[in-house]
């Protein structure tokens, strides 16, 4: 009796060019043998972690041996304090980072030929996720030497299918910002079975004065949902732990995709004490906007081509080949990120240090460049 052949893969997961991220340090130091490495390309927190968060998690070694609480509804109380009530713990859903967030919610609203709005140059999962689950990619470009907002072009591309747009503010890779103009032109005039996810994980960084996060729309009762992380500020990349906040109706429903103990005891109680560490928000924030502003001067010296940032990264864009320069300043001892997977070609994002690791970096640009 002969068999037909079943294909048991589908389609969209057969692996082709996915997300890379990118080096690693360990990697990178086999290259530079004793040579001191500065990692300037994954926008980590050069201050280190939240001490209040390290001294939750270290009380918290205890007893690994149990199982964590069930459900994250301690840290949903503490998200909604941190709000100041503003929001619920109802309005409330956490994950293992804010990009498994982003994954999460494509999962819950998206179906195999629905259609996702991402505006490139833009983080490279939003992408990538949505084509595992077979759904369709509308790219309407940030416009202009600025990278603004395309909102009537988005608009335009709305149709029945349409059932996520994905705006990051402020953006990565760029580093610039969305104006509240932008976006208020833009959420009044989305249709109802149209969901914004606003990725707004650099917020805290943030100066401008026309900067807005998700809050006041999610406030208004808009279907927009505001994602996290505490990879950046607060300096827990390695905990993995994000959340996002929504109206009620749609954060619930987006947790229906929740399983029992799906969050980590350290990343849990380590996510609740970082929200209380304004002490370290403070002085990473201020560390920042100190080394932002000497940054920009010692750039425009060598007249190199860059983009005011609203982040903890300045985007580059040297007379260089993107790989042969991050080659070069890796040589340096300097790791640097080309940024042309995001839709970003011929640039480099570098992460903002603190004083002794950019000085590394502009003496290391001048030899790469020769300037």
């Amino acid at each position: 009796m002969s068999q037909s052949k079943i294909n048991i893969f589908k389609e969209a997961l057969i692996p082709k060019a996915s997300y890379k991220g990118g080096k690693g340090k360990a990697e990178v130091l086999k290259k530079i043998g004793d040579k001191k490495l500065y990692k300037l390309s994954s926008n980590e927190n050069v201050l280190g972690s939240s001490p209040k968060a390290i001294k939750a998690m270290q009380d918290a070694m205890t007893n690994l041996s149990e199982y964590p609480d069930r459900t994250d509804a301690s840290l949903r109380k503490a998200l909604s304090e941190f709000y100041g009530g503003i929001l619920s713990p109802e309005q409330f859903v956490t994950d293992n980072s804010g990009v498994t967030l982003l994954d999460t919610i494509q999962r819950a609203f998206l179906n195999a030929g629905n259609e996702v709005i991402i505006s490139n140059p833009a983080f490279k999962p939003y992408h990538a996720f949505a084509r595992r689950l077979d759904a369709k990619i509308v790219d309407i470009p940030l416009i202009g030497e600025c990278y603004d907002l395309d909102v009537q072009g988005i608009l335009s591309a709305i149709n029945e299918e349409t059932r996520l747009i994905f705006l990051t503010n402020p953006n990565n890779p760029t580093g610039t910002h969305i104006p509240k103009e932008q976006l208020d032109a833009l959420i009044n005039n989305v249709p109802d079975h149209v969901v914004i996810v606003f990725d707004e994980v650099y917020y805290q960084f943030a100066d401008a004065e026309d900067y807005t996060t998700a809050l006041p729309y999610v406030d208004q009762g808009k279907n927009i949902i505001g994602v996290n992380s505490f990879s950046k500020a607060y300096g827990l990349a390695g905990i993995r732990m994000g959340y996002a906040y929504s109206t009620e109706k749609i954060a619930r429903y987006i947790a229906q995709l929740d399983i029992p103990f799906k969050l980590n005891r350290l990343g849990m109680v380590g996510a609740i004490a970082a929200l209380s560490d304004t002490e370290h928000i403070k002085r990473t924030v201020d560390l920042v906007h100190t080394e932002k502003e000497y940054l920009y001067e010692q750039l425009e010296a060598l007249d190199i081509e860059f983009w005011d940032t609203q982040a903890n990264f300045i985007t580059i864009k040297p007379v260089m080949k993107d790989t042969e320069f991050e080659e070069a300043m890796i040589l340096e001892g300097v790791m640097v990120r080309p940024v042309k997977n995001f839709g970003q070609p011929d640039c480099i994002r570098v992460t903002i240090g603190d004083r002794e690791a950019n000085e590394a970096y502009i003496t290391a640009l001048k030899k790469v460049l020769k300037k």
